[in-house]
């Protein structure tokens, strides 16, 4: 008899989605499915290239002759692990004990049927996967039937040995398929999450009998969203592939080490998105578990290969030891990812192990990010106001528009530890539209105090950008002001425009089309490539502070500068330079044509009052209109 897959037939993934057999058959056929292939552990199945003599098949029935018969045949097609129950009574303990890949099952039994045994194994958690062929003299259409329904076949007696030796091999192929979906991760072939937490749990519930250290590696990918946005979602899901296999070859010289059991043995899993864990169950100290932190960085630094060109990318790891930094799965998960946010924040592509110190920084910040939520609501965010000058006439012509954070007990919060939160918590977005708004607004009062149209400058970030919302929501800031074309700037990074590039330039010709200009920030620091100056509808190059600071002393500054400006012109494009900080450099920056500046030589960021008399003064104006409320110069 040849067995036959019904290819309506589907398999119910761990993740809920129905997969169809068609699937199954793909997969069985590339990895040339055969008996010798498939095993499942007493724990979790392993994958299709270990040996089927460690399945377990289970025999149940009364009749010892029967069951002797079954074994010798299985054991002749290789088979060798066998568990015999000839008293139906013991058949659902003696399963929950040894944990069967397959399950052979005597239907018509006194007291305690095959059906009654099935009906029992379908309701327990643990045991209802398993595979059951079901064995009877007198196969009736409703035994089959209720059997069917229960997820069992059923054969006839006397049996065909070739046929049932065929039946238990594609039940089995069938069983370690349907694990695989349950326990690994389908991009990368690691054993999934939820497996993971299992034998992390497992481990730590046994520690206290160990003398070793259990350690927790968590790995996170630095910067993987700009290959993702960068490359798409393939490149992005083949990267990760490959990370895979590189972690793993990581792990073989320890994996291998002579006498280890496999309980002892490591075990990587991909936890979700870019990240990792890799649990190393038994080590002598500390130390270990840094020298497999240094391994996977060596083994990481090499590039990867995608579509004909090298691509990098660096890990930062975080590690945490059990007992001293947690004895439960869940304090030493949150510690292992704080250490690795630690690694991340001290420049990426190293290892940070857990302490206490770590813990206090990230209190803090959590209750920084809480503070940062309730800062709009309760008006605690403000702007300060940075001139621009015009170097040929002299002139305070524009602002930058800078975000300031004053809590009521913190005080005055510093720009680089809130608004990298913001753009980590995803509240930049929120913010950003608080920004838009107050600029515009406090556009529209300047302008009715009789100071004229002064440029304002806002900096947006990649969330926002990436977020979709952008145009609409400047737009409706802009009519609802009246802020005029040319007015309002909008200033992003050389790293933002080669995000998702054509979305990006149709983002910034809207923005265009709403009366903006579009100024690159940074200049010079960011991507080598200068393509995106003629592929983007820009108008204006800030040069970044670090190229001003050594002029006029360095030579090479000097160079880049007057480039960087040369380079500007010929595109019709507006130099400004910032962190102006001396008469000399001022004065060289006019000379070599540049066409503003910004920095302390002139002001420091104001508070919008004390910007509209820096106004006042320099641009030689009289105090307010009579007539102009007060509250329309704040």
């Amino acid at each position: 008899m040849t067995f036959k897959l019904d290819l309506d037939l589907h398999v119910n993934g761990e993740d809920g989605d129905f997969r169809p057999a068609t699937d199954f058959a793909r997969w069985a056929e590339s990895a040339h499915a055969k008996p010798t292939d498939f095993v499942a552990s007493d724990a979790v199945p392993l994958p299709p290239s270990s040996s089927v003599h460690e399945v377990t098949v289970m025999i149940a029935g009364e009749e010892p002759r029967m069951t002797e018969t079954i074994r010798n045949c299985l054991q002749a097609a290789g088979f060798r692990h066998f568990v015999t129950v000839h008293d139906p009574a013991w058949a659902l303990d003696s399963a929950r004990r040894h944990r069967p890949s397959l399950m052979l099952l005597d239907m018509v039994m006194p007291e305690l049927s095959g059906i009654d045994i099935l009906e029992q194994l379908r309701r327990d958690e643990a045991l209802r996967y398993i595979p059951v062929i079901g064995l009877a003299e007198s196969v009736s259409a409703e035994l089959r039937l209720k059997a069917l329904e229960l997820g069992a076949e059923v054969l006839a007696k006397p049996l065909d040995l070739s046929e049932l030796v065929l039946r238990v091999r594609n039940s089995l192929v069938f069983k370690v398929y349907q694990d695989r979906l349950a326990n690994e991760d389908p991009l990368t072939g690691l054993p999934n999450r939820r497996v993971f937490l299992e034998r992390l749990r497992s481990v730590l519930n046994a520690a206290p009998a160990k003398r070793n250290v259990q350690a927790l590696l968590h790995i996170g990918m630095d910067r993987f969203k700009q290959i993702n946005s960068s490359l798409g979602d393939k490149a992005g899901d083949l990267l990760l592939g490959d990370v895979a296999t590189r972690l793993q070859s990581s792990l073989r010289r320890e994996d291998r080490r002579a006498g280890r059991r496999q309980s002892d043995a490591p075990m990587l899993s991909r936890i979700g998105g870019d990240e990792f864990a890799l649990l190393l169950p038994e080590v002598q100290s500390a130390e270990v578990a840094g020298r497999m932190a240094r391994r996977i960085l060596v083994a990481m630094s090499r590039p990867f290969q995608y579509d004909g060109r090298d691509l990098f990318i660096t890990p930062s790891i975080g590690i945490a030891l059990c007992p001293t930094d947690g004895q439960d799965d869940e304090t030493l998960r949150r510690h292992a990812v704080a250490a690795m946010v630690r690694a991340k924040s001290n420049g990426r592509n190293t290892f940070q192990f857990y302490s206490t110190e770590i813990d206090s920084a990230s209190r803090e910040k959590l209750a920084l990010e809480t503070r940062l939520r309730r800062a709009i609501e309760r008006d605690e965010l403000l702007l300060h106001y940075q001139p621009k000058i015009d170097l040929g006439s002299g002139r305070l012509v524009g602002a930058e528009a800078l975000l300031r954070w004053k809590h009521p007990d913190l005080g005055l919060v510093p720009p680089d530890q809130f608004i990298p939160l913001a753009e980590q918590s995803g509240l930049i977005v929120e913010i950003g539209e608080w920004v838009v708004d107050r600029a515009c607004a406090q556009m529209a009062r300047w302008r009715a105090a009789g100071i004229g149209d002064i440029k304002v400058a806002i900096n947006v970030s990649r969330q926002e950008v990436v977020a979709g919302g952008l145009v609409p929501m400047i737009g409706d800031a802009i009519r609802r002001h009246g802020i005029r074309p040319g007015q309002l700037v909008v200033e992003l990074t050389e790293g933002m425009l080669m995000d998702r590039v054509d979305a990006t330039r149709a983002q910034l010709e809207a923005l265009r089309a709403l009366g903006c200009e579009l100024s690159i920030d940074d200049f010079g620091t960011g991507y080598s490539s200068m393509s995106y100056l003629k592929r983007f509808p820009l108008d204006e190059l800030k040069i970044d502070k670090s190229f001003i600071s050594g002029t006029p002393a360095d030579s090479t500054d000097v160079a880049i500068v007057k480039a960087i400006i040369a380079l500007a012109h010929s595109l019709e494009l507006r130099v400004v330079a910032e962190g102006v900080e001396t008469d000399a450099q001022r004065h060289l920056l006019r000379d070599l044509g540049c066409d503003l500046f910004q920095g302390f030589i002139c002001s420091r960021p104001l508070p919008a009052a004390s910007f509209i008399a820096r106004v006042r003064e320099i641009n030689g104006l009289r105090e307010a209109p009579i007539g102009v409320p007060p509250e329309l110069i704040r």
